[in-house]
């Protein structure tokens, strides 16, 4: 995003005067760039970032929604002798913030939280800021895919199938909880088709699978989506004969790695290829 364009809009629409704050930072934390003006007199007290990492937004009646990019977090605290501001007035400064640049608020929880999204130089970026016991926190996430340096080429595959039966493929990309398979995907197809047309004898299943997020039951159906996608991609597509592929879901049976943190629900999340017989 415009970072300068943002900070002024927001300066603006926060309407809060530069305050003189009684205690530091937290080292190495800053404002962050969507809400570069603070309530007066907290300091931010801890901070996190990541290129790439999941967050689940609080919406109504108890449920989440996932998004995952660049994530931002900042905690704030009042600081010690001042006076906490009501709720209300916290929640409200931050949704007007948010709306005053053309955001829309997704959900409120009186008194605790408010979140919302708005798109900013073509991209999607979620905002939640949450207050409770002398603190705010702020968690934002500018949606992008997780940038892959690492797809298996073709010789790699063949490799893999040959020595163990089987091969994951990463680089293939999908929505969250959906089945189409996103552009960027491309290279990773194209390496698929690339193995299969090289040895025309070969057959595949394409097996699809799943973090543990969400029912077992819906993640079975996904992951069975997926894989159907990716086939007719590589059918319809890359020319591939239908007949050699064959797709199922595995879902969140045959994990890689935990599903603890997002780096191992990450490397859970793929298509896998496997020989058939």
């Amino acid at each position: 995003m415009n970072k300068n364009v943002t900070r002024v809009f927001l300066a603006l629409s926060l309407g809060l005067a530069a305050t003189a704050f009684a205690e530091p930072d937290k080292r190495g934390c800053t404002d962050p760039a969507l809400f570069p003006v603070r309530m007066p007199d907290y300091y931010i007290s801890d901070c996190k970032s990541a290129d790439f990492e999941a967050y689940d937004f609080y919406a109504p009646k108890g449920k989440k929604v996932r998004q995952e990019g660049k994530f931002t977090f900042v905690q704030y605290s009042i600081s010690k002798g001042r006076t906490e501001p009501a709720a209300v007035a916290i929640l409200r400064n931050y949704e007007n913030a948010l709306t005053k640049i053309g955001g829309t608020v997704a959900g409120t929880l009186p008194n605790n939280w408010v979140n919302g999204s708005v798109v900013l130089d073509g991209r999607e970026v979620w905002a939640q800021a949450e207050r409770g016991n002398g603190r705010i926190w702020i968690r934002i996430v500018e949606k992008g895919a997780m940038k892959q340096h690492v797809v298996a080429d073709a010789a790699a595959m063949s490799n893999d199938l040959r020595a163990t039966g089987h091969v994951a493929v990463y680089g293939i990309y999908f929505d969250t909880g959906k089945a189409a398979v996103k552009p960027e995907s491309k290279p990773a197809l194209d390496e698929v088709a690339k193995l299969l047309k090289g040895d025309p004898g070969l057959r595949l299943w394409v097996v699809g699978h799943t973090d543990s997020v969400g029912k077992v039951d819906d993640n079975m159906r996904l992951a069975q989506a997926r894989a159907e996608a990716v086939s007719a991609e590589l059918v319809n597509a890359h020319g591939i004969a239908a007949a050699r592929l064959k797709g199922y879901g595995a879902g969140p049976l045959a994990p890689v790695a935990g599903n603890d943190d997002e780096a191992g629900r990450a490397k859970n999340r793929r298509v896998e290829l496997v020989k058939q017989p």
